[in-house]
């Protein structure tokens, strides 16, 4: 892989700390209580203890902490309880759970139930989800369903992230670190030195890391692989003449050379879920070519109108994506008929290439909200989405790296919603809150190529559903309220495109209906906060993918019902001025309640757990045994995940401070699939990081040094099912230097 000239690092290194100046000194916090939390998990701006649903927000130096080490999206994964994340991409198409409920799916039309929403617009393409987190004031974990506010394709939640506006401060910051496997990273903004009614904020951040594990295959086509730049840019300018009109503007760019997610060949011990012994992170040995570019543009405007009694918003947003993704994915060279081969057994060699070109999607939303004072308060709305893409798949000759075959699928998406929303309160003490939304979704899309054409090669959908929510608080005393919510939510259906390895599928609509109760307070003086909350929801017809087997056929099913139950806690503890703790735990049991749902199991010699063989489908299922999974826990869905931090504070007589600070996340085990098989079941995995640093004139400068994965432990994440035992690994210990300096 060729790294770009880093030309845009340092002009932004030189050109935003030009543009800021000192900022004034802000009001001192109290640091004897916590700070108040506020979010907009219900399109208000609202103390977290308000509102029945649960909630996390990750913030602030917790947020810069996670994300040391020029980590993609992925390192919120298991950092609030029930919310894992994943990709088979690298980093690309992150994949996110919530309440272990998500879609495996890989496809670049694939939909997912969590939805991820971006300064306001929902971003719909699972690629879409991967732009990098800088300049970002906070990040909210809303669990799901969010059918009435959100819209479709939220069944199992939100991750709603919210960039820094733009003020009239002239302030910025610059942050610089450098480390292991040639890692460099770049993050700068600044507001912008406008006169008037005008403020202007850019930012930027540029992530390097060279490419670290070595091909040992001889005369490799990607003799080095896993390296990546990754470049990402944010422009807004805000317009306020006065309180009764606002508008906030956005452009934003991501542009990534990197390397896919890298496949290893036969790295599973056969009938255990441990790597091989001989298994060597920095080493892996395949002949294909790997590369992986994405690049990115959109924008939004965000207009508010304050009228008497009302607040008029419009939110319209673009977003244009074009990747290509091509890698190795039987993870070695040569092939039984082929020799020589290797790593192990490798029945047949396959190096493919996905892409999406003409891609656009346009929204829409027009939003009323009450403003006047009393008991009464409502939100109502319309949504308009439009999306159109061409994905082109491409299976070359493993051996000449030559094109063989290509498909093209064209697929188009349009939506509509009408929604509103009702809060009242019945009393200073107990509230009530209610809405309602009508959505019709239609998908178009048609498939030409060297495909399997038995069940066609266009299809479409058309889909209408009805969704509420209902919840009470009440409140115990000032400080703490218990709650209860009921809400359904749906996804829409969902088409795969026939292949050269499997016809075209298609899934139903699901459906999704929760209930939840719980408590949010403010303990001990303001010196702990406490949300706990126990819940259920039932999903019919949930939409899932069959991937690989012994056909390496991706088809779509649905099980006919879905049950998940559990509970989440969060706590955060201020026991003196200079210690801040936090932690989270969550236990979730999800299972399929479905007698009469099979699927093709793994076509490399797996050793499958308490396997039900079945009577065999058609022809999909000619490889490999079928097998019953009713019963079976959701694929990517642990049962049980913890984090914490600690933060310990050393203030020195000079007002400079120095700190300590450890984060820490726990997952149990995980089936990667919907059979479960022991080589396919995730090991448990904790990992950890420590950051040291030292602030000086105010806190305005900062130097630290950090460890990610501290302990250095190694599992399989997640592997590939249809050729051998072939999988692909996290992240290993990587550490650095840091320097941050606020103007």
């Amino acid at each position: 892989m060729i790294h770009r000239p880093t030309v845009l690092t340092l002009a932004l290194a030189a050109v935003l700390p030009a543009f800021a100046q000192q900022a004034s000194t802000d009001e001192k916090k109290d640091k004897t209580q916590l700070e108040t939390v506020v979010i907009t998990a219900e399109r208000r701006v609202e103390n977290i203890r308000d509102v029945p649903n649960a909630v996390a927000k990750i913030s602030g130096e917790k947020l810069d902490v996670l994300a040391s080490g020029g980590q993609d999206v992925r390192f919120l994964s298991g950092r609030v309880p029930s919310l894992n994340i994943e990709s088979s991409y690298g980093r690309a198409f992150p994949r996110f759970y919530i309440r272990g409920y998500g879609n495996t799916d890989f496809r670049l039309n694939a939909s997912q139930p969590v939805s991820l929403v971006y300064d306001d617009v929902i971003q719909e393409n699972p690629i879409l989800k991967g732009f990098p987190v800088f300049d970002v004031s906070n990040v909210e974990v809303i669990a799901g369903p969010q059918g009435t506010l959100f819209g479709r394709n939220t069944p199992a939640g939100v991750v709603k992230f919210e960039s820094v506006r733009p003020s009239h401060k002239k302030d910025g910051y610059v942050s610089v670190s450098a480390g292991s496997q040639g890692m460099l990273n770049l993050e700068a903004a600044a507001n912008l030195p406008l006169e008037g009614d005008w403020a202007a904020r850019l930012s930027g951040q540029v992530q390097r890391r060279k490419d670290w594990v070595t091909n040992t295959f001889a005369n490799a086509v990607t003799p080095k692989t896993e390296g990546y730049t990754d470049i990402g840019l944010r422009a807004q300018v805000l317009y306020e003449p006065h309180k009764q009109f606002s508008a906030l503007f956005n452009l934003h760019h991501r542009d990534l050379d990197g390397s896919p997610r890298l496949f290893r060949a036969n790295i599973m011990k056969p009938g255990t879920s441990d790597l091989v012994d001989d298994f060597d992170i920095n080493k892996a040995s395949f002949d294909g070519v790997n590369e992986q570019t994405i690049k990115q543009t959109g924008g939004s405007a965000r207009l508010k109108w304050a009228l008497p009694g009302l607040n008029v918003y419009s939110i319209t947003g673009y977003e244009s994506i074009k990747p290509f993704s091509r890698g190795d994915i039987d993870g070695g060279y040569g092939a039984d008929f082929a020799r020589p081969m290797g790593p192990g057994f490798i029945p047949f060699p396959v190096e493919t290439s996905d892409g999406i070109s003409g891609h656009r999607q346009l929204s829409q939303e027009v939003r009323l909200e009450s403003s006047a004072a009393g008991p009464m308060r409502w939100q109502a709305g319309v949504y308009l989405f439009d999306e159109k893409f061409r994905v082109e798949s491409i299976d070359y000759n493993a051996f000449t790296h030559q094109p063989n075959t290509t498909s093209r699928t064209e697929q188009t998406n349009k939506a509509q919603a009408v929604f509103g929303a009702l809060n009242y309160d019945v009393s200073s003490s107990f509230k009530l809150r209610g809405g309602l939304r009508y959505t019709q979704d239609k998908k178009d899309l048609s498939t030409t190529g060297p495909v399997d054409t038995s069940a066609g090669t266009s299809a479409h959908t058309d889909d209408s559903k009805w969704n509420w929510d209902a919840s009470a608080t009440y409140a115990l005393d000032k400080g703490v309220n218990l709650y209860t919510r009921y809400a359904t939510g749906f996804r829409a259906s969902s088409i795969q495109p026939a292949s050269a390895f499997a016809p075209q599928s298609q899934a139903k609509p699901e459906d999704v209906k929760s209930f939840e109760v719980g408590l949010k307070g403010d303990f001990w003086n303001r010196k702990a906060r406490l949300s706990a909350s126990l819940f259920r929801y039932e999903v019919t017809n949930q939409q899932l993918t069959a991937v690989g087997g012994g056909a390496n056929a991706n088809r779509l099913i649905n099980a006919s019902k879905t049950n998940g139950s559990g509970f989440e806690l969060n706590l955060d503890l201020l026991p003196t001025p200079d210690l801040l703790i936090t932690a989270g735990v969550s236990l979730n049991n999800t299972k399929f309640n479905d007698p009469n749902l099979k699927v093709d199991a793994c076509g490399s010699g797996c050793t499958l757990v308490d396997p039900i063989l079945v009577p065999a489908n058609p022809a999909q299922f000619k490889f490999a045994p079928t097998v019953g999974i009713n019963g079976n826990p959701l694929p990517q869905a642990p049962k049980w995940t913890v984090n914490m931090t600690a933060r310990w504070s050393f203030p020195l007589d000079n007002g400079d401070e120095i700190y300590v600070y450890t984060d820490w996340a726990y997952r149990s085990k995980i089936n990667f699939f919907l059979y479960e098989a022991k080589e396919y079941t995730g090991k448990a995995l904790t990992e950890g990081g420590l950051r040291v640093g030292y602030l000086w004139n105010d806190g305005k400068y900062e130097v630290a040094g950090y460890v990610r994965n501290l302990t250095n432990q190694i599992r399989a994440t997640g592997g590939i099912d249809f050729n051998n035992l072939t999988g692909f690994v996290n992240e290993p210990r990587s550490y650095g230097v840091a320097f941050k300096a606020q103007f």
